[in-house]
């Protein structure tokens, strides 16, 4: 019996339209639209993933485990078949056929071992240690590994173009430029980062603006790395959990895409936090990705192999949070269309020096991330996830920001 004709039938069945995508079997037989990517699953293992695990993880499982491949644009293959299979349930009736015709293709078996580089934490959720292993999973994977993917200052977060020619280490300086002149700030004034990564917002605004800076990480690689590369600069990195700051209040505070991983019950006090560092006229950026109520953490995919208990929320939510905990919302800029870019200049980057990601992290991983990258673009490009940069302000006890003050003087 020929694989991909059976396989195709029946999935256009449950479709009800021609598949998006052409399919090479382990038998060598081919079916589908010969237009576009090719999935090639290379052994029956591949469809044992999803069976014993329907949908986006097992489908994940199969291609970081090298059993599913595909030939051709990657993107595009996840693309389409987002589109034609996001509102498909199969029935009872439906998983009948499916187990008929896993029988007949010798699919059935025992359930295929997970990939190793699944994340596997304990602990209650956002707990400082299980909050500490999740960051370890995702950040202490290799700065080796980072270096190579990163621009030069190892920014890792949404970039910011001001050109169609502009490089991705321009961008990203960009960035850097446009969060300093947000904070407004100026030589001596104290700057806190909370999640600070790599360094690159403390390391560029202590050269550039002459400020003090002080990040915060929970990542011992990143931390490491930052003391580094912050030599001669008024830098201070500590291993520290937002909820353990005690400081005097800063001038300014960011925190770059780190909201995220702080988690839904846990926000509140991320965003009081936020509001303690702070002194009355001082701003504060945060940069955060969006999402709406379907896949609040990213997926299956992402939770599993990328930002284990990640969340995010509407905007709107972050903004009553942070109101809530007393800012006062001065602006807020979206920049989803710049993260397509940026996660694009990283793939490019990924797919230039494969072998050298294959050495520094395995293959595992490196498919982990040609996935990440590829579905991350897509999912800012089809806007099922956003990015914003938001600027809110500590008011005086008697209402002034500080911002028509300075304006005045």
């Amino acid at each position: 019996m020929r694989v991909a004709p059976k396989l195709v039938g029946l999935v256009e069945r449950l479709l009800g339209a021609k598949i998006p995508v052409a399919v090479l079997a382990w038998d060598g037989s081919r079916a589908g639209n010969p237009d576009g990517p090719c999935v090639v699953l290379n052994s029956r293992r591949a469809l044992r993933h999803v069976l014993w695990q329907p949908g986006e993880l097992g489908l994940a499982r199969a291609y970081v485990s090298g059993d599913l491949d595909v030939d051709g644009d990657l993107a595009d293959g996840l693309s389409r078949f987002w589109r034609s299979g996001r509102t498909v349930r199969p029935s009872v009736k439906d998983w009948g056929e499916i187990l008929k015709l896993a029988v007949r293709l010798g699919v059935i078996g025992p359930r295929p071992k997970p990939p190793a580089a699944e994340a596997r934490l304990d602990g209650k959720l956002h707990t400082r240690s299980r909050d500490r292993a999740a960051i370890a999973h995702h950040y202490d994977l290799s700065n080796d590994f980072y270096q190579l993917l990163l621009d030069p200052s190892m920014a890792y977060s949404c970039a910011y173009w001001t050109s169609a020619q502009a490089e991705l280490a321009d961008a990203q300086a960009a960035k850097l430029d446009l969060i300093c002149q947000k904070l407004e700030l100026r030589p001596g004034m104290r700057l806190l980062d909370v999640g600070c990564g790599w360094g690159s917002l403390v390391v560029y605004a202590a050269r550039n603006y002459g400020v003090r800076a002080t990040g915060i990480t929970l990542s011992r690689q990143q931390r490491d790395h930052v003391l580094k590369r912050a030599e001669g600069l008024s830098v201070n990195v500590r291993l520290q959990d937002y909820r353990e700051l005690t400081d005097e209040p800063f001038d300014a505070v960011a925190s770059i895409e780190m909201g995220e991983h702080v988690g839904e019950d846990n926000y509140p006090a991320y965003a009081a936090t936020l509001f303690r560092m702070l002194k009355p006229e001082g701003r504060l950026v945060l940069q955060q990705m969006s999402r709406g109520a379907t896949a609040p953490g990213g997926g299956a995919f992402i939770e599993t192999y990328i930002a284990p208990d990640m969340t995010m929320r509407p905007i709107g939510s972050t903004l009553n949070h942070l109101a809530a905990a007393g800012f006062e919302i001065r602006d807020v800029q979206a920049m989803r269309e710049h993260y397509v870019r940026t996660c694009q200049a990283w793939a490019d980057t990924l797919e230039k020096r494969w072998e050298d990601a294959v050495r520094l992290v395995g293959v595992e991983q490196a498919r982990i991330w040609r996935l990440y990258l590829a579905g991350g673009a897509l999912a800012f490009a089809e806007n099922r996830m956003g990015v914003d940069q938001i600027v809110a302000v500590r008011t005086t006890v008697d209402g002034r920001s500080g911002t028509w003050e300075a304006l005045c003087s």
